[in-house]
């Protein structure tokens, strides 16, 4: 068995990344892709939970830029993770990989309740954690429900697998010659305002000293290269040079 970092792991997906090419929905290729990312995890005897966006379906912030009411928007944004979790799911169990979708909304006929000690339980026993339905409350980001359950849950480091290699000092998409941090603290984050995480997601994450990992979802292997501590991506700490 390979030696591992951490014991204990909250992945952060995008929604967005589950559209692939498409755009919009789910691509089952790149569905697929994920959930062979995070079998090779599993393997590693690493216990795995994960939280999933829902912008591939629905955008709460944008639905209410266009006048929808944010509380409404936002609760339908986390339905939204609920049909992405179940994918997931689906997918994970396809590969014999034993998962529990935990729901922050209650609906006993798809998912199970959230409850933190349930959810440590289920991590103990070695299977994967879906958490849905970001933190049950509207104007709260599924970065922020991620920070939230990580802390919860007693995880080592969230893992927020992107499209892009790592933080930049801007977007490289329309910056080409933007350089990328290897390392970066947390303050220069909120002081820079770079778009990684929304500022709630950070702040959690800084006062309790939980580190942030950036990498890149779709280079294959990448998740399964940082369990033994390898160097991927951006790593944001409080004290990260």
């Amino acid at each position: 068995m390979t030696s591992t970092t951490y014991r204990r792991i909250l992945l952060k997906i995008s929604g967005e990344l589950l559209a692939g090419t498409q755009g919009y929905g789910i691509q089952p290729s790149v569905l697929n892709d994920i959930a062979d990312e995070i079998a090779g995890v599993v393997s590693l005897h690493v216990e795995t939970a994960v939280v999933i966006g829902g912008g591939n379906i629905f955008r709460g912030i944008a639905a209410s830029a266009s006048g929808m009411e944010r509380a409404s928007a936002d609760y339908m944004g986390m339905l939204a993770t609920v049909l992405n979790a179940l994918a997931l799911q689906n997918a994970l169990e396809n590969k014999g990989i034993v998962t529990r979708v935990l729901s922050a909304i209650e609906m006993r006929q798809l998912a199970e309740g959230y409850i933190r000690r349930r959810a440590i339980r289920h991590l103990e026993k070695k299977r994967v954690v879906i958490f849905a339905a970001g933190t049950g409350n509207p104007y709260f980001s599924t970065d922020t429900a991620a920070a939230l359950r990580a802390m919860e849950i007693g995880a080592n480091v969230i893992l927020k697998g992107t499209k892009v290699d790592g933080i930049y000092e801007a977007d490289p998409v329309t910056y080409p010659q933007a350089k990328m941090f290897t390392d970066v603290p947390f303050l220069t984050i909120l002081n820079k305002n770079l778009k990684v995480m929304d500022s709630t997601a950070i702040s959690l994450c800084m006062d309790n000293n939980l580190p942030l990992i950036v990498f890149n979802m779709k280079v294959r292997g990448n998740l399964t290269r940082i369990m033994p501590g390898e160097r991927v991506g951006t790593l944001v700490t409080a004290t990260s040079a």
